[in-house]
């Protein structure tokens, strides 16, 4: 079973459900690897979603990436990738935490605008992303970006949403 555990820093708006959101979003990009059979153990796998400032964001992209500047999301994972197929039905206590994901809401609106979406579209993109981060994924090279964008596109049109990386000719 997955849960999230939410916490949200204005300016993010109080109009969204953001909790069914980061839920579904999250689950979204579990199901679509190999790890998404944590999702069928009896253990509860938590992932912390914050909705922050870009000044916080700032701040922790300082900290831990020496990148001064805000990002649209950062992913702290505290299970290492090589630990994940360890999981199953007996772990820690029935309890595994995956680890953190960071959103900062003047990136995450600029770049909605940019691409005529929603907020809301952009962040759960944004979550499954960061999700796909947590489970060891990364797109450092263009092979690793081609696989985890392709899982992103599968989350996102499972959730009626748009694929991110289609060019438009507009």
């Amino acid at each position: 079973m997955l849960e999230t555990a939410l916490s949200i820093e204005s300016p993010w708006p109080d109009s969204t459900d953001w909790e069914a959101l980061a839920l579904r979003a999250a689950t979204a990009a579990m199901e679509r690897t190999p790890h998404g059979e944590m999702l069928r153990f009896p253990v509860l796998v938590e992932i912390s979603v914050r909705l922050t400032t870009d000044a916080e964001v700032q701040t922790l992209n300082a900290q831990y990436r020496q990148k001064d500047k805000p990002t649209n999301v950062l992913s702290f994972p505290m299970v290492q990738a090589d630990l994940l197929d360890t999981i199953d039905q007996n772990s820690d206590d029935g309890e595994v935490l995956l680890g953190d994901i960071v959103l900062a809401h003047g990136v995450c609106a600029a770049e909605a605008a940019e691409r005529k979406i929603s907020l809301e579209d952009h962040a759960t993109h944004l979550i499954v992303h960061g999700t796909l981060h947590l489970l060891g994924y990364d797109h450092g090279e263009d092979r690793e970006a081609e696989a985890m964008e392709s899982i992103e596109t599968d989350a996102l049109a499972a959730l009626g949403l748009h694929d991110p990386y289609l060019i438009s000719e507009d």
